[in-house]
């Protein structure tokens, strides 16, 4: 079948007003409690583009380890490209799309980096292999082959054997403070249902947009 011809008629039912969470973060957290309860493969990846210095896009997805009113938190390595980017523009735009649903929700503000207290924590509660993944891995830097990983990994397992695996000072948390959030549902005729929750103050402003 040709790109062109594919066509999958969205056949879920919408949502109005009257359906939606006064708070976007409330609203969010219904929405991946359904696509967990749907058994969607990682309901918490999250696609988020940054800017370079040339002010050309990039994104990537990401997992989301928290959500509050404070914001989307994603970890990784301070010295990655994301990280370098976000230092220099620190805002991004980001979207979770739950295809089996026929949802999506995209959020845009600004980003700023998480407390040591909170990426501590967090670095704590993964597997030690996933701790040492953290210490190994130049992230995005060239490499001239996997054995380059690999032999990094057994240095660090040497070298925290018989200890804890202590949270890399160069590892932690970006939040994603949103200004905007949409929420998009699938409906028939491609004429969807969406909503979008505009930062106003310290107020949500909530309005529909057409498809």
């Amino acid at each position: 079948m040709s790109l062109a011809a594919r066509r999958v008629e969205y056949l879920t039912a919408g949502f109005d007003r009257a359906d939606l969470a006064s708070d976007p973060i409330a609203q969010w957290h219904r929405w991946y409690e359904n696509a967990t309860s749907a058994e969607v493969t990682e309901p918490n990846a999250m696609t988020v583009a940054t800017v370079d210095s040339q002010g050309v896009p990039d994104a990537r997805v990401v997992l989301v380890q928290e959500v509050d009113e404070n914001g989307f938190v994603f970890y990784t390595n301070y010295d990655s490209v994301k990280s370098m980017q976000l230092l220099v523009h620190p805002v991004a735009s980001a979207v979770f799309v739950w295809l089996d649903l026929h949802r999506q929700v995209r959020l845009r503000g600004t980003v700023k980096r998480v407390s040591a207290q909170q990426s501590d924590k967090y670095f704590d509660s993964r597997p030690r292999e996933s701790q040492l993944g953290a210490w190994a891995s130049p992230q995005s830097q060239v490499i001239a082959d996997r054995g380059v990983i690999e032999a990094r990994l057994a240095q660090m397992r040497d070298k925290f054997a018989d200890q804890l695996v202590p949270r890399p000072e160069f590892w932690g948390g970006w939040c994603v403070i949103p200004t905007e959030i949409e929420f998009w549902q699938g409906r028939p005729s491609r004429l969807h249902d969406r909503f979008r929750y505009t930062k106003k103050d310290s107020n949500w402003q909530l309005e529909r947009l057409a498809p």
